[in-house]
């Protein structure tokens, strides 16, 4: 059975905690800005690379959205976290039931500060026996580094470990690697492994 031996639940943010797959950060920044300085956004985003290292910890988050051109960026980090993105209704419910058997641990490619605003202010932290954040850890998945800290950091085997997410590659990374899978799939993708579509589907199969 998949969920023999299994004693943590690897669960991914965006397009499974957060209803938006991708976030919204980047479609954020042109509505916010004239079209007079989308090439310097372009840029920043494109060449620069400063979201990918803001998401590996190489810049903060400030000087990643001061970089954009924002001169609030605190503010900022702010609206868009509060404002646009969605807490799925469903995962209180499911972290209350399934965190008394398994512990949950956040495994998310996140900027680190956004990483923390957002479980705070939608009051998830106590859920998380660990959070492992790209940001934090200097290393994103699907590199096979950071299922290998996440590992390490708990003190366990990748078997005694269930990844959930909504990307296969993501996904296909853990699995070569002795972790057990289930792709989350919000987005409707093509996929012959395990998969749910939602929390209460996730929750059937790990409560059974």
């Amino acid at each position: 059975m998949i969920m023999e031996n299994v004693k943590y639940i690897l669960i991914d943010m965006y397009g499974v905690i957060i209803e938006e797959s991708n976030g919204y950060f980047i479609p954020y920044t042109y509505e916010h800005f004239e079209q007079s300085e989308y090439d310097k956004i372009t840029k920043v985003f494109r060449e620069d690379k400063m979201f990918s290292k803001a998401q590996v910890g190489e810049v903060s988050s400030n000087e990643f959205l001061t970089a954009l051109g924002y001169v609030d960026p605190k503010s900022v980090m702010k609206d868009y976290l509060e404002n646009y993105l969605t807490l799925d209704k469903g995962f209180k419910d499911f972290a209350e039931i399934v965190g008394k058997k398994y512990k949950l641990v956040l495994l998310s490619n996140d900027v680190a500060e956004w990483s923390t605003y957002f479980t705070a202010f939608y009051g998830i932290d106590d859920y998380f026996f660990e959070k492992i954040i790209s940001g934090d850890v200097g290393t994103k998945k699907p590199k096979p580094e950071i299922f290998k800290l996440t590992i390490s950091r708990l003190g366990c085997k990748p078997e005694e470990c269930l990844f959930i997410d909504n990307s296969v590659e993501n996904i296909e990374t853990a699995k070569e690697l002795g972790i057990k899978t289930v792709l989350f799939n919000r987005d409707g993708v093509e996929y012959g492994g395990m998969i749910v579509n939602n929390f209460l589907e996730l929750r059937k199969f790990l409560t059974l």
